[in-house]
């Protein structure tokens, strides 16, 4: 009965201290069930117009409600949205809809659209660091690559 009781409360404690969340914020880790607006990030300063563009391109498809967008040095640019509860049996489709039409009005990128929440997750915590930090364009556009690396991973 003892180690019974040793196990679950070693169990309990392994499955507490997994899960922690010590390095988010408040903001990070309610945006899951509300919007969390994040701000276009450009890792060059001229590419503000651009990214906001992107951005009211991608909130223009019918089901997205939260967009990060984060563009790099490059041609890279890494597009992460949410979609409102009832349009998730659509996810592939509305994903499939906005690369086509970021494509379509934006030819001279090259484009990472996710509907990862993880992915999301990750932009908005890059954007936090921006807000805060004042990153150097080295780590932003080193940080996004990490991002786009993760995004192409099969799990």
């Amino acid at each position: 009965m003892e180690k019974r009781l040793m196990l679950f409360i070693f169990s309990l404690s392994v499955l507490l201290f997994g899960c922690s969340t010590v390095n988010d914020t408040p903001e990070t880790r309610s945006s899951l069930v509300r919007t969390s607006n994040p701000n276009p990030i450009a890792v060059n300063n001229k590419d503000e117009k651009l990214v906001g563009d992107i951005k009211k391109t991608a909130l223009s498809i019918d089901g997205i409600y939260d967009v990060a967008v984060i563009k790099g040095e490059a041609k890279d640019c890494l597009v992460a949205f949410k979609v409102h509860h009832l349009e998730r049996f659509r996810m592939k489709k509305i994903e499939k809809q906005l690369t086509k039409e970021l494509q379509k009005q934006f030819k001279d990128l090259s484009f990472t659209v996710s509907s990862d929440f993880k992915i999301f997750l990750e932009a908005v915590r890059l954007n936090e660091k921006v807000e805060k930090e004042n990153l150097s364009k080295e780590k932003k556009e080193k940080r996004l690559q990490e991002i786009i690396k993760l995004s192409r991973e099969k799990t």
